[in-house]
Order: structure tokens, then sequence, then C-alpha cells
């Protein structure tokens, strides 16, 4: 009797279908690879309620998708890729569905090398790629079905860093839209910079606004804007830190106003080179990717200073996470091994930011970045 009341209480809280029988949600992911025998960007689901994966499946063959952008309404879906005619370019996709998956709409050459980054505008009018090699941020129109015209600006950096090894030149390695969207930020390994441009979109244009300063010789990687919009945190790749600046978004304006360690250097045994940075949809906590430590590294967030403050590290029981993402409801973490080929799977603490590894993993080759699909 005890065992059939436990079962009717379990099955009166959980999500039913038409039948009565307890059903899972699913959150779809796409996944952008490149080497290791990838053939293209792949799509899996994510149990929200148990944490699983399924195996990943092809969804578009395509060369080296790297890096992708979604739109906000979860229908479109824009990839970095190469072409054997075209070299480097940018591609746009339908999602049609679980089923169907992707539908390929045009690609466009970027001109300039192969894109690092890519990132659509609020009001999907603009994409915009960074060229790490070229030195370059180019600028694309969207027609309104997504498709993406020919490319209507290419701002080429200047400088260089201390490091004769990393920063002889502009290297560009990000690139995304600030708050109001109304200006385009780019960090620059290569200069210590993040370069700021002034979005045109009457006329499908950027132009030159101003820079905010890393640290000479930490190498600027990835930015991310709080959601409070108030503050924005980089990664910088080489001295494994993160500076945390206030934001005049009306100005387009970064100011310095902390810098903390990701991985202190007595743990830097092996070479290691810090990857991505991502705020919990509650913004009360921050995670960095440690290539080579092969590690998250857990800040808690004050949202009131802006300030981090160090929580933990956890492995990615794979090598090289170059990406990771968070699930929009803020429950699981995926972290994607590029050189193990693997996704792994991670609950979140809600009150303290920890991660827990959901003992799944599923492979996939050369996993580069992992997105969620809207829900």
């Amino acid at each position: 009797m005890r065992l059939f009341l436990a079962l009717l209480i379990a099955l009166s809280f959980s999500p039913t279908d038409s039948t009565g029988v307890a059903k899972d949600s699913y959150a779809t992911i796409w996944i952008g690879t490149g080497g290791n025998g990838a053939k293209g960007i792949y799509r899996t689901r994510l149990n929200m309620r148990s944490g699983r994966l399924t195996t990943p499946e092809l969804a578009a063959p395509i060369g080296s998708p790297g890096f992708l952008a979604i739109a906000p309404d979860g229908k479109k879906l824009w990839s970095l890729c190469r072409s054997e005619t075209q070299g480097g370019s940018v591609a746009a996709f339908n999602i049609i569905g679980d089923a169907d998956g992707l539908g390929f709409i045009n690609m466009r050459p970027i001109g300039d090398g192969s894109g690092a980054h890519i990132a659509v505008d609020a009001e999907q009018q603009m994409l915009f790629s960074a060229q790490y090699g070229g030195g370059s941020v180019a600028a694309f129109p969207l027609e309104s079905n997504g498709a993406i015209g020919i490319r209507s600006t290419l701002m080429a950096h200047e400088g260089s860093g201390p490091n004769t090894q990393r920063q002889m030149s502009p290297h560009p390695h990000w690139v995304g839209m600030g708050p109001n969207n109304q200006f385009l930020y780019v960090p620059d390994l290569g200069i210590d910079k993040i370069v700021i441009y002034k979005v045109d979109f009457e006329n499908h244009k950027i132009k030159m606004h101003g820079y905010a300063d890393s640290i000479p010789g930490a190498g600027p990687r990835h930015l991310t804007f709080h959601p409070n919009q108030r503050f924005a945190y980089l990664v910088n790749e080489m001295d494994m830190s993160v500076i945390v600046y206030s934001v005049d978004a009306a100005a387009g304006k970064l100011t310095q106003i902390q810098q903390i360690s990701t991985l202190p250097k007595e743990m830097w045994e092996i070479p290691v080179k810090a990857s991505e940075v991502r705020i919990h949809p509650t913004g009360n906590f921050l995670y960095v990717g440690n290539r080579g430590h092969d590690t998250l590294s857990v800040f808690r967030l004050d949202q009131d200073s802006g300030q981090l403050t160090f929580v933990e590290r956890e492995p990615i029981r794979g090598s090289w996470p170059r990406h990771f993402e968070i699930d929009p409801t803020g429950k699981w973490l995926i972290a994607a091994g590029r050189y193990s080929n693997t996704l792994s799977v991670y609950r979140i603490d809600q009150n303290t930011g920890n991660l827990y590894y959901n003992s799944h993993c599923v492979n996939c080759p050369g996993p580069i970045c992992v997105v969620f699909q809207p829900m």
C-alpha cells in the first residue's frame, strides 16, 4: 500500500501525455564541429528531467562549421564553414523540426580566411564574423528569411602585443552585440583590446567607435554580458584570467573593475589556455573553461558590484573544453571535450553554483560549439 501511494504521488506531480503516462521534456542542442572525423553540424537532445543526452546525429553535412549562432525564436541557425570553392564562409539554415533537422538556405564567402566566431544582432538584421588569422571583422546583411547577403563591411584591425609568439599581429577571437543592440564588441587576442564598433543597420555597415583595454600579454578571447546589462566579463586566453567591466551601454564604453585568475600559475603544469565564459541565467554564477587543465572554474557573482568570488574547479571528464553551455532553465551544463570527442553533463546547484557530474557522457566528433535551441 505504501509503495502504491508513493507511485501515485510521483505520477501526480509528473508531466503526462494524453494516456496519463509520465512524460519527459527535451531540449534540442546543436553542435558545431571541426576535425576528428566530424562531418558537419550535429544534433542531440537533452532530457531535462534526467540530464541524459541522446546519441548525436549529423543534422547538416558542411565543412568545419565551428561556431554557431541561433535566432531568438529558434527558427534559424547560422554557422561558420569552409567551402572547397569559396574558402572560409558563413552559412544559413532553417530549423525545420526535431525529425527533419536543418534546411540549407545559402552560403556567402567571408573573403579574408576562415572565421573564428559568429554572431547575429538581436533583431536578426545583420550577421558578423571575426577572423583570427585574417585579423578582421566582417559584416553581412540578413534577409527576412534568414538568407545572408553579400558582405557589406570588412574591418582590418591593427597593432600587436608583447608576446612575440602569439601577438605579432591582430587576432579577433569573438564578436557579439552589446545590451542595447547598438554596439559590436570584438575581443582581439593579438592587441590586448576589445575593439568596439557602432552598427549602422540602415546601411548594414560597422564603423570604429573605440576600445576597452585588457592587460598586456593577457590575450582577450571571449566576452559575455550580465543579464542586468550593467557588467561584462572578458576571459583572457593566455594569462588565464577574467576581467570584470562596468558597462555604459548607451555610450558603448567598458570600464575595468576587477581581474581574477581562473587557474593559479602553480597549476600550470602543462600548456593551458582559457576558452569560454558563461553566466548562469539567474546572474548569480559565472563559469570559465580551462583547456589543458581540462576543468571548469566556478565563481559566485555579486549582482550589485559585478565582482567575482572563486567557488570551485570541476574536471570535465574529457579533454580540451573549448566550449560549454548552460541550458535556458539553468539546471544543466554541457561541456564539450574537443580532443576527447565528448559531451559531458553536469547538474548545477542553484544555491551555490557548484557543478555535479551526472555520470553521463556521449561521443561526438570534434565538438567546438554547443548551442541550445530556445525552448
